[in-house]
C-alpha cells in the first residue's frame, strides 16, 4: 500500500469518526465517555496523517 492511498483510508476513518462523534452528540442522553473516546481515536488517526505527510529525513 502506497503513502498516498494509506493517507486516504486513515482520512476515510477520519471523517467517519467525525460522524459518529455528530451523531452521539445529538443524542439526547450523551455517553461522554464514548465521545471522548472517539475523539481521542480521532487525534490519533490525524497524528499519524500529519506523520505521513510530513517530509522524512533523508540519511546520507
Amino acid at each position: 500500500m502506497s503513502i498516498e492511498s494509506h493517507i486516504a483510508e486513515l482520512e476515510k476513518k477520519h471523517q467517519a469518526i467525525e460522524r459518529e462523534i455528530e451523531i452521539e452528540l445529538t443524542r439526547p442522553s450523551t455517553d461522554d465517555v464514548r465521545v471522548a473516546s472517539l475523539k481521542r481515536k480521532k487525534l490519533r488517526i490525524k497524528d499519524e496523517m500529519m506523520r505521513l505527510q510530513s517530509p522524512q529525513p533523508t540519511i546520507h
